[in-house]
């Protein structure tokens, strides 16, 4: 057998060693990047802004309930992997700075609500007096109980921005931003991705816009389970009347049932709806007493289980709409 002179030894290993490098150098390159969205509407954000540059895990998974979410030890595994972290804000996720101290997380945190005019409770509209309420509770946090909308989990500002698709747009930008910055390599890819997701959203959000102009405005009053569909209204010209306030875990006294049920006789609201987070009793409640229609499902934090309608927020928006929209037509 003929011996390679070493020469040519270091000239075969040399090259061998360069295709390792190429062959690593383009796997590390491909590696997606580890992301934690905290509830499944952002998660679906970020996947669609992400591409398959980015492995996304979500914390609140579809029909889970942000408000009364309890981290898991799986949950901080997940993010102490994770080099970027994807959260509303607004004091939505009261639960996550204890979970990422827990975890030893140390990525980016991306604040996904970056830049949208926060709705205040005391202005929301509507004849639910909020503010009227909150007043005369506000000795009850003291003592830890909360008043009884919910209102001492979130602060003022109403966390859920996203049921307006025009901060719906925000929070995509911002999730590309949020991308670049931890992942520089794919920014642009990122931000095309977020471009044309933007694109869709907007054409979404014309199309909803001109589906409830065609209500007459006096039959755009729906009650919900909680007050979760205030951004909706504001856009979409819709009075949401929620049953309970904004925390799913604050129950309505009986006082407040009572005053729903007489605004709903009084003012003629055609529908009362079930959010797929929350029991539907008390609503079904309501419907027997006003004779007012019971809709279907609405998506108002989270988003359906895969194959069923809204699984993503595009979704999940249209079959809002369908649901309002039909059960609102004169």
């Amino acid at each position: 057998m003929r011996s390679i002179s070493p020469v040519r030894r270091r000239a075969l290993l040399a090259a061998a060693g360069l295709c390792l490098a190429a062959v690593f150098g383009v796997s590390h390159a491909a590696a997606p990047l580890q992301a934690v969205a905290s509830f499944s509407i952002l998660g679906d954000i970020v996947r669609e802004v992400g591409g398959e540059d980015v492995n996304v895990s979500t914390l609140v998974g579809p029909d889970g309930d942000a408000h009364e979410y309890e981290p898991t030890p799986g949950d901080a595994k997940k993010l102490s992997a994770a080099g970027v972290l994807f959260v509303n804000g607004l004091d939505f996720e009261t639960w996550m700075p204890r979970l990422a101290k827990s975890s030893g997380f140390s990525g980016q945190t991306v604040v996904a609500s970056k830049g949208v005019k926060p709705r205040k409770f005391a202005e929301a509209g509507g004849e639910h007096h909020h503010d009227d309420h909150d007043h005369d509770h506000d000795h009850d946090d003291d003592h830890g109980h909360g008043d009884k909308h919910g209102h001492h989990h979130h602060g003022d500002a109403d966390p859920h921005a996203w049921q307006d698709l025009s901060n719906g747009v925000i929070y995509a930008r911002n999730v590309a931003e949020g991308l670049a910055a931890a992942d520089p390599a794919r920014a642009d890819a990122y931000r095309q991705r977020a471009q044309a997701y933007i694109a869709r959203l907007q054409a979404l959000d014309a199309e909803v816009r001109k589906t409830f102009a065609a209500i007459p405005a006096e039959r755009r009053k729906v009650v919900t389970s909680h007050d979760a569909f205030g951004y909706f209204g504001d856009a979409y010209g819709v009075a949401f009347i929620p049953a309970m306030g904004v925390s799913t875990d604050a129950e309505p006294s009986a006082g407040d049932v009572a005053r729903i049920i007489e605004q709903v006789k009084r003012e003629r609201v055609p529908a009362v709806f079930v959010e797929n987070i929350s029991s539907p009793r008390l609503v079904q409640q309501i419907a027997r007493e006003t004779g007012a229609k019971v809709g279907g499902t609405l998506y108002s934090d989270a988003l359906s289980k895969p194959g069923q309608p809204g699984a993503t927020y595009l979704e999940m928006f249209e079959w809002n709409v369908r649901q309002l929209a039909a059960a609102l037509q004169p």
